[in-house]
């Protein structure tokens, strides 16, 4: 087949270990974290350099040959595996490579492939913090979370991934390469197409490097637990300054989780919400609040979604709403997924709820479409932080008007005429 010999020579010498066409081993990177969607690439290939992904990109290109960038394949939405036969998986793990930290900016440029908690161990050595948290840390990789704008337990402190990248380099479309890693604080020169790439999802440019800020870390704070009548009197307790990490759990998605994991519960009993808060200081609770502290407590909250998988393959849904909206939103939610459970949780501060749902067929999105048109009649948006994936590519006119969605289709169509990255994600197809 041309193609393969193609990208064997892109790989060079490393071909036979890293393009892969068995089936029994290209599976694996064909089927996403959730099991709900699985389809067996026509190859993967594991390239280990800028140069490597920029041939491989161009050997597809010119095969017309559609390419799924993939990085730890810890994506919840349908975003990182082939839909379709024929597509070819270029894993990004070997692109693993960490540069010095630069201690004067408090910056570090490291490869795609990079593990989160490889990098935030790199910037632990150096002295310094990187500002993206997530469960997944130990498999989901730095290209991963650009690609989705990923947030996590820290947004409400440091912000999303977004917020973080100060530079990129990235393979477009033909094989060419783009590069901004200057690490500049301030550059006005024409558009931002940093911006641009982080939240594309692989279907703009398949990220190679990324330059990222660090910070100073703070010092050890409080993290408290505490029990709520509601999620309304949760996002009452909400401090106004100093937090540091605000995160809600439901009597049932907590309950679930102590069975899943064999913790015990961790309060005197049980409340339908919950307030996991990380504080400079003992927050400001209510006379009697059923409350503990305990650094350990994170692990509660960690846990959720791979309990939630104990009960079967899980609908995962990531939505955000305004603050005062919350409590009616998730009251409606519960009723519409009947007879299926639902399981809520999420980040408070920033009204992003994971909605987790257990019954339906892996391949039946009826329940799931009506949970978003419902967060899109509330005032909110239908991805928060795992992206649109091909699972919410159907639904994002819920979101984006005609006028929004012929403007992204015109930069898709500039950025990849062909295209060869991802097709069928963000925008449906």
């Amino acid at each position: 087949m041309a193609l393969l010999d193609a990208l064997r020579a892109a790989l060079g010498p490393d071909a036979d270990a890293h393009l892969l066409t068995d089936p029994d081993l290209t599976l694996a990177y064909g089927t996403d974290w959730t099991r709900r969607w699985s389809m067996t690439p026509a190859a993967v290939v594991r390239p280990a350099t800028v140069a490597a992904v920029a041939a491989v990109v161009a050997a597809c290109a010119e095969h017309g040959v559609a390419l799924v960038p993939q990085g730890g394949n810890t994506g919840l939405v349908g975003g990182s595996v082939p839909h379709r036969p024929g597509m070819v998986v270029l894993s990004t793990a070997r692109l693993d490579w960490l540069d010095p930290v630069d201690p004067v900016s408090r910056q570090v440029t490291v490869g795609a492939g990079v593990t989160l908690a490889a990098l935030q161990q790199h910037a632990r050595d150096a002295g310094m913090l990187y500002g993206v948290d997530t469960a997944a840390r130990d498999t989901a990789t730095v290209g991963g979370t650009v690609a989705t704008n990923a947030g996590g337990l820290r947004v409400c402190r440091f912000g999303d991934t977004r917020a973080q990248v100060i530079g990129l380099r990235a393979v477009l479309a033909d094989g060419s390469v783009l590069t901004r890693l200057q690490g500049l604080p301030k550059d006005g020169a024409g558009y931002d197409l940093l911006a641009l790439l982080v939240g594309s999802e692989g279907t703009l440019a398949v990220v190679t490097d990324v330059r990222v800020r660090l910070l100073r870390p703070d010092p050890p704070g409080v993290t408290t637990l505490v029990g709520c009548a509601d999620i309304a009197a949760a996002v009452a307790l909400l401090p106004d300054r100093g937090l540091r990490m605000a995160e809600l759990m439901t009597r049932e998605s907590l309950a679930l989780t102590c069975r899943a994991t064999g913790m015990p519960h961790p309060l005197q009993r049980e409340w339908p919400a919950y307030l996991l808060l990380e504080t400079p200081d003992l927050p400001d609770l209510p006379d009697g609040a059923d409350a503990v502290v305990d650094e350990r407590l994170v692990t509660y909250r960690e846990r959720h979604t791979e309990a939630v998988s104990t009960l079967g393959i899980a609908h995962k849904l990531d939505v955000a709403l305004p603050l005062p909206g919350l409590d009616a939103f998730v009251e409606e939610a519960v009723a519409l997924a009947r007879p299926h459970p639902l399981y809520v949780f999420g980040h408070l501060a920033e009204g992003n709820l994971h909605l987790e749902l257990v019954g339906p067929d892996p391949d039946d999105d009826s329940v799931d479409a009506r949970l978003l048109a419902l967060a899109a009649r509330m005032g909110g948006s239908i991805a928060s932080e795992h992206g649109v994936g091909t699972a919410k590519a159907p639904l994002l006119a819920l979101n984006r008007g005609e006028s929004d969605l012929r403007a992204m289709r015109a930069v898709k169509y500039a950025l990849d005429p062909a295209g060869v990255l991802n097709p069928g994600v963000v925008l449906a197809v």
